[in-house]
């Protein structure tokens, strides 16, 4: 009698790239940013990934949200080989699947903290209702005052806006969550606040996060920190 095998329990990593390689023009100079590079970022991961100024960290994050293509190699995210998408399928994967957060925040100024949470929900089919009740969701969760939801950014704190910016980020419910130094434009107390609130989301909501930061206090939260150096990733610390 033939003995069947259990399927495999290993869970899909979050993020799987493989041997991918990526350069642009600059003048008459090929500037290779990534040459034959592979990374991996298991489910529900927190992982801090430290870089200096041209390694490459914005490439990677624009060729993991699928807002930029490798010249070669693999991509996988989420589960799925981004390579084998089209421009519009590519845009709905991307709003439900990835949530971005930015040191900056670029929330629209004269939309109020809700509508600009809610931008991302237009892209699916929601009731007006539906959308309303996740928008409150997501930024009751992120700690904004309700007085507040109503505020447009200029009206709000730096803290503030940056936790409108990441209840936009989660509306949708995406398993991977993309940081690119978002502490950087805080000062430490409300950085520390943003910190705590990305902790709360790994381990509370099972978000997989991927946070760009040159701060050293910063990466103290993640599970494990990399270093990224002209495409090279190199362990510093296992949790």
């Amino acid at each position: 009698m033939t003995a069947i095998l259990p399927e495999s329990t290993t869970p899909t990593p979050a993020v799987d790239l493989e041997a991918v390689s990526k350069s642009y023009r600059r003048g008459d100079e090929i500037v290779h940013v990534l040459d034959h590079f592979s990374f991996t970022v298991a489910s529900g991961d927190f992982i801090a990934l430290m870089a200096p100024s041209g390694s490459g960290k914005s490439t990677l994050l624009n060729l993991i949200g699928g807002l930029d293509h490798p010249d070669q190699g693999r991509i996988r995210v989420a589960g799925t080989e981004l390579a084998g998408l089209r421009e519009s399928a590519l845009t709905r994967w991307r709003s439900r699947n990835i949530g971005f957060i930015f040191q900056l925040y670029y929330l629209i100024p004269v939309l109020s903290a809700a509508r600009n949470v809610e931008l991302p929900l237009l892209l699916q089919p929601l009731s007006r209702a539906e959308r309303a009740k996740r928008v409150e969701a997501a930024l009751t969760l992120t700690g904004l005052p309700n007085e507040r939801h109503h505020f447009r950014p200029p009206e709000l704190s730096g803290g503030q806006q940056q936790r409108v910016a990441i209840a936009r980020a989660i509306v949708t419910d995406p398993p991977l969550l993309l940081c690119d130094e978002p502490t950087g434009d805080l000062d430490r107390a409300a950085g520390n606040e943003i910190l705590e609130l990305l902790k709360t989301l790994n381990e509370r909501l099972h978000k997989t996060i991927l946070m760009v930061t040159h701060d050293p206090h910063a990466a103290e939260l993640a599970h494990r920190v990399v270093h990224l150096e002209k495409g090279l990733v190199g362990e510093l610390r296992a949790a």
